[in-house]
């Protein structure tokens, strides 16, 4: 699998930014439809880029936050942009 596709980059940038729920997700790319989302959460989750933790709170929260793996991919991404 790789990073590319529509929605990828766009997935781990806002994570960068940190802890992010899928609907905060949904709302920050309002084109996505949340199977496409989905999709690519899962994805980013088996490459090893995002984890995703259940937070015990009622109502239960699932949350996607950057793996190590995931803030290197993310340095790589801004540096072929030109943004390091």
């Amino acid at each position: 699998r790789s990073i590319a596709g529509k929605w990828k980059p766009q997935i781990l940038r806002l994570a960068a930014e940190g802890p992010l729920r899928f609907n905060a997700l949904h709302r920050a790319l309002p084109d996505s439809n949340r199977q496409a989302l989905t999709n690519a959460l899962r994805e980013l989750e088996h490459d090893g880029l995002l984890q995703r933790a259940v937070l015990r709170l009622k109502p239960l929260h699932v949350e996607y936050a950057l793996t190590t793996k995931g803030g290197e991919t993310i340095a790589l991404l801004r540096s072929l942009e030109g943004k390091a």
